[in-house]
């Protein structure tokens, strides 16, 4: 069994998890590459989606062999039959558990942004991580969930060697595993797409979980999640001839109403984008509005030619804007687009009666907008990956072409998708300041 990426190995492996729905669990996500399979776990669920922040503690003359785990909380799971036989002293695991639970908590605290650990006494938990290995890394959860209050402790992962899978079962309670290939080498071989997870990815998807209630397992209905600052609401968004699914979030000012940002995805990505959903999280933040809705629909997601349909997809996108429009009556738009979805973005802008207050565009291809270009009006800002040399190129040619206010900023050391540290975060910065000096002006 073949994942696309991760966020595809979460929703089969959800479907494997429903009998779960009836039990009250909380799913934890091993960080990194384990939260945004865990999310769509936790959507099918209804439950509550946290991480689960562990450092195993190795022994200091054999690092790769673990004499305990700590968690938070103050849990600490210590083997001492280990501890006796590689002759660790009392001093040396007081400095090495000093040392992990330092950095546990920075990590805990950077990826939650500060909100509290989920309580686990007495509730199912359901640990998920993208693949297991040795198994020794998601064992340590177990243990410590467990430890933690945890009444019972379900496994869950996409693939896994059948040893590792045969061991797990002896430290959880239950293991759902989709695939056990004897051949079996390393987890990112079952994976079409299987880059990096950043920080930024975890913290986007665990607010944005923070931000919707539970639900009913499978629950389709529209719901509203308020704050102080925003409201967000689960819409179907009117498309022309189709409705598609989008998540809205407004500001709260005084009128109810202000900037929205519209996304546009591409290369077959939808609203569950962690990488958009990351910046839409960061405009949320500075006060404007998001609407990320799909653009395909999931029988068109499967041929891949629908991707580079900009004309159709810059439709569906003007569609949609004269739906929100309409409906929630936003103070002015913008649109950010992705890759080819940045095509569809300035097509839409093109258009004489579109209105748009602002674009930017993230590792996009402008260039498939091709003499239209020239007609945006709306001021333009490319973002382009220093390391994504072919489209840093193709960007370079679409602005000679535009005539609009434009900007090309070229992010040192980032690759294609942005996924090396810290470059999502220079994006959304630089969308933001964007955003908010042309949308507000």
């Amino acid at each position: 069994m073949f994942f696309t990426d991760r966020a595809d190995a979460g929703r089969r492996l959800a479907a494997a998890l429903r009998h779960l729905a009836t039990e009250d669990p909380v799913v934890l996500g091993l960080p990194r590459g384990g939260v945004p399979v865990a999310f769509p776990v936790a959507r099918e669920l209804g439950a509550p989606l946290d991480v689960i922040v562990v450092r195993k503690l190795g022994v200091p003359s054999h690092r790769e062999l673990g004499f305990g785990a700590i968690g938070e909380g103050g849990v600490r799971v210590i083997s001492e039959d280990i501890v006796r036989q590689a002759r660790v002293t009392g001093a040396d695991v007081a400095a090495v558990e000093r040392t992990a639970r330092e950095e546990l908590g920075r990590q805990a605290h950077r990826l939650r942004e500060g909100r509290p650990r989920v309580p686990l006494t007495g509730r199912t938990a359901i640990v998920v991580d993208d693949g297991i290995a040795t198994g020794a890394t998601a064992a340590a959860a177990c243990e410590v969930v467990r430890a933690q209050g945890a009444s019972r402790v379900v496994l869950a992962a996409p693939v896994a060697p059948p040893d590792a899978v045969a061991w797990l079962r002896t430290e959880a309670d239950e293991v759902v595993c989709l695939s056990t290939p004897r051949a079996f080498r390393a987890v990112g071989e079952w994976y079409e797409d299987f880059s990096q997870t950043p920080d930024e990815e975890v913290v986007a998807l665990l607010a944005e979980a923070a931000r919707s209630p539970a639900r009913t397992a499978g629950s389709t209905v529209e719901a509203a999640v308020e704050s102080d600052a925003e409201v967000a609401v689960e819409v179907e968004v009117d498309a022309g001839a189709l409705r598609l699914a989008g998540d809205l979030t407004l500001p709260r000012g005084p009128d109810g109403s202000g900037a929205v940002v519209m996304f546009a995805h591409g290369s077959g990505s939808g609203r569950r984008s962690p990488r958009n959903r990351a910046v839409a999280a960061a405009l949320n933040r500075a006060g404007l509005g998001t609407l990320l809705f799909d653009l395909l629909t999931p029988a068109e997601e499967s041929d891949r030619s629908n991707v580079f349909a900009v004309g159709p997809l810059a439709g569906r996108l003007s569609d949609a804007t004269r739906w929100l429009r309409s409906g929630y009556a936003p103070a002015s738009v913008g649109y950010f687009g992705a890759s080819t979805g940045a095509a569809a973005a300035l097509l839409a802008a093109a258009d004489p009666e579109a209105d748009i207050g602002a674009v930017v565009s993230r590792g996009g291809r402008p260039d498939l907008a091709g003499p239209r270009l020239g007609g945006v009006r709306a001021p333009t800002l490319l973002v382009v990956g220093g390391r994504d040399t072919t489209v840093l190129e193709l960007n370079r040619q679409a602005q000679a072409e535009l005539r609009c206010e434009n900007r090309l900023d070229v992010v040192p050391g980032a690759t294609h998708l942005f996924e090396e540290p810290g470059t999502l975060d220079e994006v959304a910065e630089l969308a933001r300041e964007w955003f908010t000096r042309h949308l507000n002006a």
